[in-house]
């Protein structure tokens, strides 16, 4: 069945109208290397400048600060492995936590192997760090910080602005994966003493393979990728003009709109955890209850595999996620979900469902609609659970 709801929006979003129409002429019409002379590259030139003052106003930065990459994996494997070769001789600590994306955690392993120390801070249950945990860990030898601003996942917001506050107190350098969070919930660089930023553009209606990175004025890191003088020789390469223009037009967009779509998507985000956890026994909300995405919805169900529940919802033209990762011929569950104290099996059982500006009421009652069904088609093949509404008859 074609896909009638689509409720994984933290996975990627739908190219919005007005990004669109904004970026066509970069492929035809103004399709000149910026890096030119010449009048049709030009006109490259100032709509690649005038993306970038967009996306800084989307963070309180100033234009100079932000440079454009292939997309939020890029922005953060050049924020910790260009760090870590800058500050060098200062230092070879970083910290991060057990629950960031994997372009953190796998450049974090890859920097292990080169002799880079790296602390990966445990969570609460509910995803957050403690902030005592963090500064006890910081050191002399510690050059970075990098916490992400919202979990993809389970949808918490960190405590950015203390994290921020905690690194600048100790002169340690502080970087935030925002790839969810730009876009979706208010961010000011300045005033969190962030000082590095990773953001993608296909997480807000802009295409995939374009992102960016904040680097506050003063900061020093090694470029990543090596060729031209592109991004003031930071990231060599000629730019995806049509992308960045794609970037800019959906971070305005967003930030105009971002109030009036929080709270549209908080109320339908509200009543669809509190109709599957009051409607759907054994199941748990995993996240902060309030501290979280605007959008995002994880549920744990107990007694089932979530892949099935995937399939499952497809067959209705639902799509959705699921916090296991066997999807991805993985049989481990989410680091996630593990990293919050979640059981195996119960962390197999997850569904994520994210929502974004175009998701109705509509849809989401659909989902309450059917989702106990299903649960309970999956449940009713498990031992595991006739065994435990057995138990609790008793």
């Amino acid at each position: 069945m074609d896909t009638k709801i689509y409720f994984d929006n933290a996975a990627t979003t739908p190219v919005r109208p007005e990004v669109l129409d904004t970026i066509l002429p970069y492929f035809r019409e103004y399709y000149g290397n910026a890096s030119s002379i010449y009048g049709i590259a030009k006109e490259s030139k100032r709509a690649l400048e005038n993306a970038r003052g967009q996306v800084a106003s989307a963070i309180g930065a100033k234009p100079e600060e932000i440079y454009f990459t292939a997309g939020g994996s890029e922005s953060d494997n050049m924020a910790l492995r260009g760090v870590a070769e800058a500050y060098a001789k200062k230092g070879s600590h970083i910290i991060t936590t057990k629950i960031e994306h994997h372009a953190i955690l796998h450049t974090a392993e890859y920097l292990e192997k080169h002799g880079v120390k790296v602390t990966y801070l445990p969570v609460d249950e509910f995803g957050k760090i403690s902030l005592e945990e963090l500064e006890n860990a910081i050191c002399p030898e510690t050059v970075l910080i990098s916490v992400m601003f919202a979990n993809n996942e389970i949808g918490t917001i960190e405590p950015v602005a203390e994290i921020g506050r905690i690194a600048r107190k100790h002169g340690v350098l502080f970087h935030t994966d925002a790839v969810q969070a730009v876009g979706h919930v208010p961010i000011n660089v300045e005033e969190m003493n962030i000082d590095l930023l990773s953001m993608s553009g296909h997480k807000l209606g802009a295409p995939k393979g374009i992102g960016a990175i904040y680097i506050r004025k003063g900061v020093n890191i090694e470029p990543l990728i090596f060729g031209g003088a592109q991004e003031k020789r930071k990231r060599a390469g000629t730019e995806n003009i049509a992308g960045i223009v794609g970037l800019g037009r959906a971070a305005e967009l967003a930030v105009a709109e971002m109030e009036e779509t929080t709270k549209k998507l908080t109320y339908l985000r509200d009543k669809l955890i509190r109709g599957i956890l009051e409607n759907i026994p054994y199941s748990r909300l995993n996240g902060h209850p309030s501290d979280r995405l605007p959008g995002n919805c994880n549920i744990s169900f107990s007694y089932i595999e979530g892949e099935s529940l995937l399939l499952l919802l497809d067959s209705l033209g639902v799509a959705a996620s699921s916090g296991s990762a066997c999807t991805s011929g993985s049989l481990d569950p989410s680091h996630v979900l593990m990293a919050i104290g979640l059981p195996h099996e119960t962390a197999h059982g997850s569904l994520r469902m994210t929502l974004d500006r175009e998701n109705t009421e509509e849809e989401v009652d659909f989902i309450l609609e059917k989702l106990p069904a299903i649960v309970q088609r999956l449940r009713d093949m498990s031992p595991l659970y006739e065994e435990a509404v057995k138990n609790d008859k008793e």
